[in-house]
């Protein structure tokens, strides 16, 4: 007996020994893996074509912030010029007003036709001829 009792102790030392490894790599999960991703910076290599292209890219938009930079001031100075003929036409309306006014007062007596312009100029060409141009 005692032999089977010796053999029960060493199959319940076996039996506890396989639980416990079972037990121990279910706790712990599966093998353990790690993932490793490198932070190393490599310089990216362009051609000559890639280099004009981006060049050209940069231009472009230098050029098109330009034009409509200069088109944006295009159209103030317009609506500034605007603004300035306005105000010069109603100072000569205002003159004109004054002049009827006094030549009425005067007497003088208004021209029957408006001056007339000249039906053709002359003009020297830089070449130095001479010609004659009709208005336009």
């Amino acid at each position: 007996m005692k032999t089977n009792k010796s053999l029960i102790a060493a199959g319940a030392v076996v039996a506890c020994c396989v639980i416990a490894v079972l037990f121990s790599t279910s706790i712990r999960g599966s093998q353990n893996t790690y993932e490793l991703r490198p932070q190393i910076g490599i310089s990216e290599h362009k051609t000559d074509i890639v280099r004009v292209i981006d060049a050209y890219e940069r231009l472009m938009e230098r050029y098109l912030d330009l034009t409509e930079r200069n088109s944006e001031l295009v159209g103030m100075d317009i609506r500034n010029i605007a603004i300035r003929l306005d105000s010069i036409d109603a100072r000569l309306e205002e003159l004109s007003s004054r002049t009827a006014r006094i030549e009425r007062a005067l007497g003088i007596k208004q021209p029957a036709t408006p001056a007339e312009t000249p039906e053709k100029a002359e003009t020297i060409a830089p070449d130095g001829e001479s010609r004659l141009d009709t208005p336009r």
